[in-house]
């Protein structure tokens, strides 16, 4: 069904929205879609830099510490 809308279709409902909503409305949606895209982009790369240094700092354990770490831990 949605496959045969078309570019006539879409444009008409892209007008139906804008009467509908008008555009200072669709204007701010589209801000807030946009800070949302970025917040998620944000955590994403805070994410990886977190993961990052967590390998970062498993593979700066030196064998005397890990050895420790094994003998505690049993």
């Amino acid at each position: 069904m949605l496959n045969n809308i078309g570019l006539p279709g879409l444009l008409l409902i892209a007008v139906v929205v804008l009467v509908l909503f008008g555009r200072g409305k669709i204007s701010s949606l589209m801000g807030e879609v946009g800070k949302g895209i970025t917040a998620f982009k944000t955590g994403i790369d805070e994410g990886k830099k977190e993961i990052e240094d967590q390998a970062k700092a498993a593979r700066d354990v030196t064998p005397e510490q890990n050895a420790a770490q094994t003998k505690d831990n049993a």
